[in-house]
């Protein structure tokens, strides 16, 4: 099991004002990361999702295959 610092602790951390250069740069790295999988297990998702849920939330297979083809680091 893995442990997630969810993004507002992080951003909550970054704003400290006695962080050392290194620990901000750790931990807007870490948001990123954590960023990424976010947006990585929500295009898997969508991936599992049928055509009547797809429409339910509102978008086409076609706009879903173009989102789950999508890299982690884009938006």
């Amino acid at each position: 099991m893995t442990r997630t610092m969810h993004t507002p602790a992080l951003t909550l951390l970054n704003a400290s004002p006695r962080l050392p250069l290194i620990a901000v740069l750790a931990v807007q790295f870490a948001a990123a990361v954590t960023q990424w999988e976010r947006r990585r297990r929500s295009r898997v998702n969508l991936g599992k999702l049928d055509d009547r849920l797809l429409k339910d939330v509102g978008l086409t297979r076609l706009q879903a295959d173009r989102e789950i083809k999508r890299y982690f680091w884009q938006f």
